[in-house]
């Protein structure tokens, strides 16, 4: 098995891909948009990766948030807010928006649970500051520590009771980059003391079964490699101090924020000790060129990546998403009359 996660070219999978994906094995997979179209074809996807491996536990990804972060949208698949939705309501009453929080992840989890999808990459823990770009923006869940941790709890627990896998990012803390890594390298100044509220949402949920770093330089950690290239930060932070032993991807490596061809930037996270490199865009030659240059997979790695997979399955349950959808837009709606009624009391002073 190779330490990576791959994506696909399109709706199924080509002749190509499953001679590579069979040769290689490689440690999973994650779907964009331009592999989803509606609910058979997803779960044919879905089943035929499972049989080309002879394994229901391979991990199938997706980066399904809600709000702008969705690959599955209506009208086939249920509208789902951004993290931002439930930081606002936790202004107003904390116990119900960490309730919201759990129904809406629970009912991500049986609509990725019916196509076949196993793992998303959820929760955002970057905890928001002034200077936070807005490709974090309202994908965050607030800007206090302990709010963050409480919400990206609630969250990992409604993913796990719909029978998903959460995948905590973007570590050590994205917050405070203040350009997107899609296209740029974040250069971090702050201070180990300034930092440590980064850190805390991770410490808190450390035991979280996968995380993925972001690419974002540390000056006072690395201030020559990102997170997900850096020794130091993901042997030093993630592990030792945030306490972390679940397992580790990268983020997409394919952005603009690292330098390099793409089959060497693969090598340089796995040797800077990430388990796994997470390529996305399904480019056949770029996937044999990483396959080419990655070794095999490490025997902890391997034991991460079987403890994360070992989550008991969850029956799909339509009746039980309709009432998760209604609970939880019912739970959001104290947000909106709460601002109607805090605009109305202005308005009438």
């Amino acid at each position: 098995m190779k330490p990576v996660i791959f994506g696909l070219s399109g709706l199924t999978l080509t002749d190509d891909e499953k001679r590579l994906f069979r040769d290689v094995e490689p440690a999973g997979y994650i779907l964009f948009k331009r592999n989803i179209e509606d609910k058979a074809q997803v779960r044919a996807l879905t089943d035929s990766l499972r049989t080309l491996h002879g394994r229901d536990t391979v991990p199938i990804l997706i980066d399904q948030e809600g709000g702008r972060v969705a690959r599955m949208r209506p009208p086939v698949w249920p509208d789902f807010p951004a993290g931002g939705a439930f930081d606002a309501l936790y202004d107003i009453a904390p116990i119900t928006a960490i309730e919201a929080a759990r129904c809406n992840a629970e009912a991500i989890a049986l609509s990725l649970n019916e196509v076949g999808i196993n793992v998303d990459c959820l929760p955002v823990l970057d905890v928001r500051v002034p200077e936070t770009h807005s490709a974090i923006g309202d994908r965050a869940l607030g800007s206090e520590p302990l709010r963050v941790a409480a919400l990206g709890r609630a969250i990992l627990d409604g993913l796990a009771l719909g029978g998903v896998i959460g995948v905590v990012k973007h570590m050590p803390g994205q917050g405070r980059a203040n350009v997107d890594t899609h296209h740029d390298l974040p250069h971090v100044t702050a201070t180990a003391a300034e930092l440590a509220q980064d850190l805390a949402p991770f410490r808190a949920l450390n035991h979280a079964a996968m995380g993925m770093t972001g690419h974002v330089v540390y000056d006072v950690w690395d201030d020559q490699h990102t997170a997900t290239m850096s020794p130091f930060v993901i042997d030093t932070i993630i592990r030792a101090q945030l306490g972390f032993d679940g397992l580790l991807m990268s983020d997409d490596l394919d952005m603009n924020a690292l330098q390099g061809d793409v089959a060497t930037r693969a090598l340089q996270c796995v040797v800077a000790g990430c388990d796994l490199a997470l390529n996305c865009w399904g480019r056949f030659d770029e996937m044999v060129a990483i396959a080419n240059n990655l070794p095999e997979i490490t025997a902890a790695a391997r034991t991460r990546l079987d403890r994360a997979m070992a989550l008991p399955p969850v029956a799909f349950d339509a009746d039980r998403l309709a009432h998760l959808l209604d609970k939880r837009d019912q739970l959001l709606a104290l947000a909106d009359a709460s601002a109607k009624l805090t605009d109305g009391a202005t308005g009438a002073a």
